[in-house]
């Protein structure tokens, strides 16, 4: 099994992060969007098992709705 490719990192406190990557199980790629820990000031990030796993042919649909949201979120604001 290749190592996960992070694509990005979402800090949400000093001890837990958003780690997005592609991973790989059982031959597939997938993105894979799971909540991260440290308990050595960040020396080592291991996953839980908060997470969600998204196939490549939903992605595009995943985006859509990210947009969707970045629309709303820019109403509220203005």
């Amino acid at each position: 099994m290749a190592e996960p490719k992070i694509i990005a990192t979402v800090p949400r406190s000093a001890t837990e992060q958003l780690q997005i990557s592609i991973n790989e199980y059982k031959g597939k790629s997938y993105l894979d969007m799971r909540i991260y820990y440290t308990t050595d000031d960040g020396a080592n990030w291991l996953p839980t098992k908060k997470g969600v796993t998204c196939s490549p042919e939903n992605l595009d649909l995943l985006s859509e709705a990210i947009e969707e949201a970045k629309k709303e979120f820019m109403t509220e604001e203005e």
